[in-house]
Formats: structure tokens, sequence, C-alpha cells
């Protein structure tokens, strides 16, 4: 008779067992944990992904704070931490194919940093330079400003999937059964209750930009107003003739009508008619000056680009903000000089979260607030690359802000839609390997520029 071969006990087997899953689980490279498909999973559910092998980058409860805050900003941001030899190819565009929602991507692979972005929610310009600002940091810190600073800039909402549980069962409880059908039930008031909630918190949103932008608004009409003192023009005094008063009777109107269109606005849109007035006032002093030196009378441009304060510009000049691309805006003759000299121009600085910035990098709001200034067809060419021109590029802005300022716009879907694949795919191009991401080249379409 043959011997009967020995069999191992059953808890050798378990523990066997336990050991290979262990293993497999907490593998750097394991498929099941690192694929695309568990990483897009994971983010439709929640905005911040932590690989198991990269969690000594990130900790859970920097990562919940950090998903937290991304909910309640209600942005569709979205960040993965992976470990450093997770495959680069094709990364971002297929991370969201797979995920199909419109948004803002960022991924820390190791101890670099790149992000993409559907151009309805940032530009690819705004991405890049938000990018290129969080260079160098610790995992940790990175995150938290480039979380930061994307909430601040970007457009477009939460995904509605955030609002879940990605529990990992695939059943239907008792329990789970009851509470669907009570939803269900209540969906026609929860439905009413969420619209109405949506619209409170819009028009909050839009109080709080337009309090912090009437504080600018104010600063302008309150300079215009010490123009008209200081001119110390008299319609009855030696010299003065009907086109110098009808140069100051326009002038006086445009400072009366500024501080009643303020006194009415109720959103942030309502300013670009303020402006629009300021505006016309200041040139009708510019017209008077001339006439009251016996000049030519000035011929119609827009305001100085650095600060409208500054009056009519009188000529262009080329500029080129930091990290930008030169072009040319409207200066005032002061800042004609600066330049000239090598210097740099006096630039029209407000107040924001982050300390004091150029009007072109601190929000949303003061998209109208430059609208009524420069007018629809100089603004585009102007903000090319600010944070300010990124935002204004975005259907979102439109929504919440107006449109009417040029060439800015677009189509598509708004962040945090549920687009599938339809996406550009030059938004989420330049990959990791082709010299336009992680890698650190240049140039080109998606591509984040800079290097490492």
């Amino acid at each position: 008779m043959k011997a009967v071969p020995r069999t191992r006990s059953l808890p050798a087997l378990l523990l066997a067992a336990l050991a290979l899953a262990l293993a497999t689980l907490f593998a750097p490279g394991a498929s099941a944990d690192t694929s695309v498909s568990t990483i897009a999973r994971a983010l439709r559910q929640s905005p911040v992904y932590v690989d198991p092998a990269a969690r000594g980058q990130l900790s859970a409860a920097d990562a919940a704070t950090l998903a937290d805050r991304i909910k309640d900003a209600d942005k569709p941001l979205f960040i993965a931490v992976l470990p450093a030899g997770y495959p680069t190819a094709n990364l971002f565009s297929e991370l969201r194919s797979a995920t199909g929602v419109t948004g803002l991507y960022g991924i820390r692979l190791g101890d670099r940093f790149d992000a993409r972005a559907d151009s309805s929610v940032m530009s690819s310009t705004a991405r890049q330079n938000l990018v290129r600002s969080v260079q160098g940091e610790d995992a940790t810190s990175q995150l938290t400003d480039f979380t930061d600073r994307a909430l601040a800039n970007m457009g477009g909402h939460a995904p509605r999937s955030w609002g879940g549980s990605a529990g990992g069962g695939h059943g239907m409880s008792t329990t789970g059964v009851i509470t669907t059908v009570a939803v269900l039930a209540a969906a026609g008031a929860g439905a009413y209750a969420l619209v109405r909630r949506s619209r409170r918190r819009r028009e909050e949103e839009q109080r709080a930009a337009l309090d912090r932008l009437r504080v600018v608004v104010d600063e302008d009409i309150t300079a215009f107003g010490e123009e008209l003192d200081r001119l110390d023009f008299h319609p009855s005094e030696p010299g003065a003739d009907n086109a110098m008063r009808a140069d100051y009777e326009r002038a006086l109107d445009a400072y009366e009508t500024a501080k009643q269109r303020m006194a009415e606005a109720r959103k942030p849109e309502d300013v670009r008619l303020v402006t629009e007035a300021l505006e016309d006032g200041r040139f009708s002093l510019a017209q008077l000056a001339a006439r009251r030196a016996h000049r030519p009378l000035p011929e119609r441009r827009p305001p100085c680009f650095f600060d409208p304060r500054h009056g009519p510009s009188v000529a262009d000049a080329t500029w080129t903000p930091p990290g930008g691309t030169p072009r040319q805006v409207p200066v005032c003759a002061a800042d004609a000089t600066r330049l000239a000299d090598g210097r740099d121009p006096v630039i029209r600085e407000v107040d924001t979260e982050y300390g004091r910035r150029p009007y072109w990098d601190a929000g949303p709001a003061y998209g109208p607030w430059a609208g009524g200034y420069f007018g629809g067809g100089l603004l585009p060419g102007l903000l090319v690359g600010t944070v300010l021109g990124g935002l204004m590029a975005t259907p979102t802005y439109a929504a919440d802000y107006g449109t009417g300022y040029g060439d800015f716009g677009g189509g598509g879907y708004e962040g945090g839609d549920v687009s599938g694949t339809d996406f550009d795919a030059g938004d989420f191009g330049g990959g990791f390997g082709d010299g336009g991401g992680f890698d650190g080249g240049g140039g080109g379409d998606g591509d984040f520029g800079g290097g490492f």
C-alpha cells in the first residue's frame, strides 16, 4: 500500500494564505492597489487617494484633512499620492478617462509633483504656474499649498459621488433597502432643498466676493473724487468755454453715476458698470486738461493696465509677467518711463488671503472690475497667463461673474460633471516620459515645463 502524502494542518494553511495576502497588499508594485482603475474608483468616492506603498509621504490624518478641505470648497480637485516607481506613461490621460469626471488632477509621485486639468476648470497656463509654485516642498506642505491655491483659483463644482461612501460591500442589507426606500420617498423634498441650498450658497459667495471688491471700488471712486478736487476748475473762470464746461460736467456726472451704481450693486458683475463710469470720467478730465493747456485733444485709449487710477494710457509697452509671456499693455506716461528705464511699474495691489497681490492674481471677482476699465476686446490679450485670465476662460466663471469680456469663454462640461472619455486629450497630454511631465521637459500642449 502506498503511503498517503502528509497534508499540512489547517492552521498552517491559513497562516500561509494570510502571509501571501499581506505580501500582496503591501507590495510597492501591487497591481491590485496601484492600478489606474483602483485609483479612479477611489477618487470618485473621495478627492484624495494615497497608495498603500506611499503612505509614508502623507499620513491618513493629513489626507483626511485635505479631503475635507476640498469637499467643503465644493471644487473638482483630485489628488493622488503614488510610489516613486509607479508607471508614468499616459498616466494623466488614463486616470482622467477612468475617473470620467471633469476636474483638476494633481499627482505626487515619489518626491515629484505634476498636475493636469480640463480647460473648463483651469487654463493650461494657470495650471502650469500653479504647479511651478509648489515645486521642491515636502509632500504635506506641497499638497496643502497646491490645494489651497487651486481651490482659490479653479472653477467647477465637486462631483456628486463624493457625497456617498466608498464602502467595500457589493450587497445591500435590510437597513440599506429601508434607507433607499426612505430616500426615494423623500426625493422630491430633498431635491428642492438641495436646489435652495445651492442657490443660497451661490448668493452667499457672490455677496462675499462683492464685499471684497467693494473696498477696491470705493478706493477708485475716492481717488477720482480727489482728482476732481485737485482740478480747481470753475465753469465761470476766465478762459473757460463751453467745451471745457461740458468736459467738466461729464466728469461730475461720471463721479455721481459711479457712486450710485456701486450703492445699487448686488453681485460682482454689477461692478463693471461702476468702473465703466470711472473710465469715462477720467477721459473727460484728460480732455479738459488738454483744452486748458491748449494741447491737442488726447485719443481715446484704455486706462493704464498697471493701475487704472493712473488715468488714460499714452502708449503701449511690452511687459512680461512673472512666469508668463511678453505682451503689449497700455501704460501711463509715468509707467512707460519706468519700464523704459528697466524699473518695475507701479502695480495696483489688493488684499487677498495670501497677502497683497496684483489685481490680476487676486481672484475671480476682479474680472468685472477690469472689464469695465478695459472693455471686451482688450482683456484677453492683457490677461493671458494670469490667474484671472485663466479663470475668465471657463464656463463656470461666466455663470458666476457674467460674460462679455471679449474672447474668453468656452463650452463643454463644467468641472465636476461626469463626462466619461469626452474630454480634450490635449489638456491631459505630455505624459511623464515624452518631455512634458515629471522628467522636466518643456513646451507643448499639456506640458508641465520648467523641469525639476
